[in-house]
């Protein structure tokens, strides 16, 4: 098992943020704006989709990185830290997912 995680991950998106757009794919992303890295994070979300649709492990494996990836630009470009996602999920489980969406304001 690896050592890595998210905390990790978004560090280096943070550190790479900083590099010349050039020469880092995150860069280039973050130089693009909301707009690019969001659409990006919707291709993924979709390809991870289809990727488990397919049932193929690797893809699905894949996938999910690239979407976690993404995810993670979006939120360094919006400056929302992991810490405050987190936050949030640990309040959510604090009762049941039924409870949760049962609360929230009728859309």
């Amino acid at each position: 098992m690896t050592s890595f995680d998210l905390a990790d991950l978004e560090r280096i998106v943070a550190d790479r943020a900083l590099a010349d757009p050039g020469q880092s794919w995150t860069a280039k992303l973050v130089a693009a704006g909301m707009p690019k890295a969001a659409k990006k994070l919707g291709e993924e979300a979709v390809e991870t989709v289809i990727a488990s649709l397919s049932q193929s492990r690797g893809e699905l494996v894949g996938e999910s990185a690239d979407l976690l990836y993404h995810l993670l630009v979006v939120l360094k470009i919006a400056d929302i830290p992991l810490a405050e996602v987190m936050a949030e999920l640990e309040r959510r489980t604090t009762q049941s997912g039924l409870s949760e969406k049962a609360g929230r304001a009728v859309e």
